[in-house]
């Protein structure tokens, strides 16, 4: 059994991934937001199609600066504001739910930064744009050996892995003598993505292109310096490493649903008039229902939207000011993003009732947004359970789960 790059930097791995950037030439070349979005819209159905985002597409997504978004600046990265790259996934989820879900991920190199700096160095080596997937559970037990551990399990949703440069899983809780900050948190292990075995078993009825298959192990020894606790503290010394992790990954993914959202209420106005009921019936323009129903909506999504983006505001100028972020404004961060998960799909839901018959069939816009809307609300990050760990945190007693 080989110890994991126990070296100061596996040439073999910064090989392999510079040879996978040679396969696109276009890698280098930088792209912009809205160029990117155009493709995006153009093969969102060979997406769901593949079940997930292929690689000559994450590598325009590299070029977009997607999976720089959050790797340090002592790494080339640019550690973007979390507001900003919300608004980012925002767009694309416009486009399409399952490359938002993807580039969501570009925001997962905020848990890289609890590694060891000199691990994180070999890490980013080959450059900034790394791109960081998982399958955290369920937990495996890990066997301890001399100076790190063998790895063994399956596990499930890892989302973006076949695009993926590195791949975490999940090996138990936060080892003896942590600190208690980090009980309950999950230990990670982290694995070049060319020696975790993707189980290609992701078939459901939305998110579809996502990817987010099963990951195998058997007796895969990793090196401790490779191993670290999901939502530990970190050990970059820049502004976005004291912006709660966990808290942000909960908000990337609603971000999807409120991109999602803003697509049906678009594309619910655009059939107002534009063409004939099926029955001959009055253009939904001129229905009272339709009219009332749209500007609730709009009103129901420009709310939560502003709710999610200002708690993300406040919290980015508390870590600017060099204060913590205390458990108070992190519940508001969970808060917010799982009242904008939750809104956004009945807002999609209020779309699809309203745009009639024509909203059933499969190749219709609106059924897909219906679908992949549902499965954002099925996080576990933003389940109905926060609710109660929010409350919880409101009048001043233990949640009954690590949060927020």
């Amino acid at each position: 059994m080989q110890a994991l790059h126990s070296g100061s930097i596996s040439r073999s791995i910064s090989e392999s991934i510079i040879d996978s950037q040679n396969d696109y030439p276009e890698y280098a070349a930088p792209l912009s937001l809205d160029a990117l979005i155009d493709e995006v819209e153009l093969r969102r159905d060979e997406f769901d199609a593949l079940s997930h985002v292929p690689r000559d597409m994450v590598a325009k997504m590299k070029r977009a600066g997607i999976f720089r978004a959050s790797t340090p600046k002592r790494f080339g990265g640019d550690a973007l504001p979390p507001p900003r790259f919300l608004e980012m996934l925002e767009r694309i989820a416009i486009a399409d739910g399952s490359t938002a879900w993807v580039a969501a991920f570009g925001s997962a190199n905020t848990y890289l930064a609890s590694l060891p700096v000199e691990t994180q160095a070999e890490i980013y080596a080959s450059g900034p744009d790394q791109v960081f997937a998982g399958g955290l559970y369920p937990l495996q037990k890990a066997e301890r050996l001399e100076g790190g551990y063998r790895v063994s399990g399956q596990w499930r949703f890892a989302s973006g892995c076949k695009g993926a440069d590195w791949i975490g899983v999940g090996i138990g809780g936060a080892p003896a003598g942590a600190d208690d900050k980090n009980a309950g948190k999950p230990f990670t292990a982290v694995f070049p993505a060319s020696e975790v075995e993707i189980v290609e078993n992701w078939n459901v009825v939305g998110m579809q292109g996502t990817g987010s298959h099963d990951l195998r192990l058997k007796d895969k020894y990793v090196d401790e310096r490779w191993t670290f606790v999901r939502g530990g503290v970190a050990l970059i010394d820049e502004p976005l490493y004291r912006y709660p992790a966990v808290s942000y990954q909960a908000q990337v993914h609603a971000a999807v649903n409120v991109g999602l959202a803003r697509a049906a209420l678009d594309l619910l106005a655009g059939m107002s008039g534009v063409t004939k009921t099926t029955t001959g019936a009055p253009r939904l323009a001129d229905r009272a229902y339709y009219r009332s129903g749209l500007a609730q909506a709009e009103a129901q999504w420009r709310s939560a939207r502003a709710f999610f983006l200002d708690a993300a505001e406040a919290s980015w100028r508390t870590v600017l000011a060099g204060d913590p972020v205390l458990p108070a404004e992190a519940n508001l961060l969970r808060l917010s993003a799982t009242h904008a998960a939750h809104t956004c799909a009945d807002i999609v839901m209020q779309a699809y009732k309203m745009a009639g018959v024509g909203a059933i069939y499969r190749e219709s816009r609106m059924q897909r947004l219906v679908r992949d809307s549902i499965v954002v609300t099925q996080h576990a990050f933003l389940g109905e359970g926060t609710y109660d760990a929010s409350g919880a945190v409101f009048v001043g007693i233990p949640p009954v789960t690590p949060y927020p």
